[in-house]
């Protein structure tokens, strides 16, 4: 097995609870790890034999676009897709960060983590 892991994809999404967050939207942060049997692809050096981060990058983004009230709704569609999508990705976790989160209080961020494994 290998990983592949995408740190610090930011985005500016509309996710939230909030009536305002659904307007004014919020900057997020996401990272992605996946793990993978990445030997054929050390040996051939093809993208073809691996997993293409461009793709994990895009399933990330296109996802963060889509407004969720909940950080989980939204974790867990990325890890599905994922999932869907790369069919020699074996297991996907997923972070997704809030900045600057409206919790009345002085916080950088609040995080969740979500794992997903191939059946």
């Amino acid at each position: 097995m290998g990983v592949i892991k995408l740190k610090n994809i930011r985005t500016f999404s509309y996710h939230g609870c909030l009536i305002e967050e659904g307007k004014i939207g919020s900057d997020y942060t996401v990272d992605l790890k996946i793990k993978a049997n990445l030997q054929k692809s050390a040996q051939t050096d093809h993208l073809l034999d691996t997993v293409d981060y461009v793709h994990l990058n895009k399933i990330v983004t296109e996802e963060m676009a889509i407004r969720s009230h909940l950080l989980e709704h939204v974790a867990k569609r990325i890890n599905i897709r994922v999932l869907a999508e790369i069919q020699m990705i074996e297991k996907t976790t997923v972070w997704v960060s809030k900045i600057n989160p409206p919790i009345g209080g002085d916080v950088e961020s609040v995080t969740i983590k979500m794992t997903e494994t191939r059946k």
